[in-house]
C-alpha cells in the first residue's frame, strides 16, 4: 500500500511528507477534514507540526479523496492508544527497544517475548514501526517492570536483532 500512496504524490514530495505524517501518527481523513480518532485536528496545526504551507495540507487530502482504494485507508485510520514509552520510568514501567538489520524477519517479537517471560516479565505494552513508512523501525516493549541486564545478550542473540537499549 506504502507503494500506491508513493506513487499518487511522486511530483509532490510535500503531500507525500503529509500522507506519511498522518500515517505514522493514525490520523484519519474524513471528508475534508483530519481526525485523530473521532477529535478533529485542524489543517494549520498539522501544517506546522510537517512544516509545510496549509494548502499543502488540503491538497494532500483533496488528493487521498480521488482515489478510492487510498480513501478508504486514510478514512479507517485510528490511533493505536496511548504510549507509555516516554512515561515509563515514572510508572516503574521498563522499557526495551529493538533494531534488526531485517525488520521483516519473523519471530522478533515472539522470541524477545519469550526471553521476557523466562524472567517473570510480563510486556504491558508492544509498538512496532513499519518498515514500510518508517526509515528506521524499531520494535519497543514496554514491560511491568525493569528489564534486567542479563535478559540483553539473550535479546541480542535472537535472529535478526542488532542493537538493544533498555531504559
Amino acid at each position: 500500500m506504502w507503494e500506491r500512496i508513493r506513487d499518487l504524490f511522486e511530483a509532490h514530495p510535500e503531500r507525500l511528507q503529509v500522507a506519511r505524517f498522518l500515517l505514522q501518527n493514525g490520523l484519519s481523513v474524513k471528508g475534508d477534514k483530519i481526525y485523530v480518532n473521532e477529535v478533529e485536528v485542524p489543517t494549520l496545526k498539522v501544517a506546522r507540526v510537517v512544516g509545510v504551507d496549509r494548502r499543502t495540507i488540503k491538497e494532500t487530502i483533496r488528493t487521498i479523496n480521488m482515489d478510492k482504494e487510498i480513501k478508504l485507508v486514510f478514512s479507517g485510520l485510528e490511533s493505536a492508544g496511548p504510549s507509555f514509552r516516554a512515561v515509563a520510568k515514572q510508572m516503574g514501567l521498563g522499557v526495551v527497544e529493538i533494531a534488526s538489520d531485517n525488520p521483516n524477519e519473523s519471530g522478533i517479537l515472539a522470541n524477545v517475548a519469550r526471553v521476557l517471560a523466562n524472567h517473570g516479565i510480563s510486556i504491558r505494552q508492544a509498538l512496532v514501526d513499519d518498515p514500510e513508512i518508517n526509515p528506521d523501525p524499531k520494535l519497543t516493549l514496554i514491560a511491568d517492570r525493569v528489564i534486567p541486564g542479563k535478559a540483553i545478550p539473550l535479546i541480542l542473540k535472537i535472529r535478526g536483532v542488532t542493537k538493544v537499549s533498555v531504559y
